[in-house]
């Protein structure tokens, strides 16, 4: 008697490890011998290339982004920069026709008038604020309006006044002598021109002191002290003497920061009564 094995169970033998052997007659013509074996399992079509990951490729260096500069970069162009002969030879009369006439930035297009300074032209005491604002602009006079009362009332806190002469008096000047449009930031070019102008200033007035109010006059007063000038905070420079040609300078507070962080007063007091015991080391040596 012959097995009648149909294609299912033939399978499941096969899957045992039993073998079977059926004679060429006993075969069913339709299902050849060979069909014990398991039927290939149907081919797959070929997956979407979206679903197979892509092979990681390797960031070409143009791809990878420089670092980023240090902010020191902007202050260096300072650094290379001599006096340029004629202002060197300009006396304070010609300095302010000089900077009544400049025209090297685009500033002079959009003011009313330059600020120059103001004070006693033999003062020990030189401040230098950053730039004019709008009514120093109207009025062609530094620190006037809120922040120009601030320093008013620190300057005659330790005894001196822009009216004052001499031991009495202070000289007040900015690094720009033209206002940015809207009170913005100055900017390097505009500085770049502007530096000369201040550095004869202090050449022409000889000072004791410099007091330094605010960033951008802190950089541009301190540009060649050190890379890390225009890089740290103001109230890390604070405290300290820094030296301007020469001369001792002493960074504080800008009277228009003050006005609106008026917690800080203290430390522009501290700052002040360091600049006066510096003179009087001065004049006590």
């Amino acid at each position: 008697m012959s097995l009648q094995l149909d294609a299912r169970q033939r399978a499941m033998l096969k899957e045992m490890g039993v073998r079977v052997w059926l004679p060429a007659s006993a075969a069913p013509a339709t299902t050849p011998v060979a069909s014990v074996e398991p039927a290939p399992e149907p081919a797959r079509a070929p997956a979407a290339p979206a679903a197979v990951p892509d092979a990681p490729r390797a960031v070409p260096r143009a791809a990878t982004p420089p670092p980023p500069e240090p902010v020191v970069a902007e202050a260096s162009p300072l650094q290379v920069r001599a006096l340029p002969a004629d202002i060197a030879a300009m006396d304070w009369d010609a300095l302010q026709q000089a900077v009544a006439a400049c025209q090297a930035c685009e500033l002079c297009n959009s003011r009313k008038n330059t600020v120059f300074g103001v004070g006693d032209r033999r003062a020990q005491w030189l401040v230098v604020g950053e730039a004019p604002g709008e009514q120093e602009d109207l009025q062609g006079e530094p620190f006037v309006g809120a922040s120009g009362e601030l320093l008013d009332n620190m300057l005659k806190a330790v005894g001196l006044s822009r009216q004052g002469q001499g031991a009495a008096g202070a000289y007040i000047a900015n690094v720009l002598k033209c206002r940015p449009p809207a009170n913005r930031n100055p900017q390097l070019q505009e500085v770049l021109q502007c530096e000369p102008y201040l550095r004869r200033q202090v050449e022409l007035l000889q000072p004791k002191l410099i007091l330094a109010l605010g960033r951008f006059a802190v950089q541009a007063l301190l540009h060649d002290s050190g890379p890390a000038v225009a890089s740290q905070p103001l109230g890390k420079l604070r405290g300290q003497i820094h030296r301007y040609q020469g001369v001792p300078v002493i960074v504080s507070y800008h009277p228009a920061y003050l006005l609106r962080s008026p917690q800080d007063k203290a430390k522009a007091w501290a700052d002040l009564c360091l600049a006066r015991e510096i003179l009087h080391g001065q004049d006590g040596a």
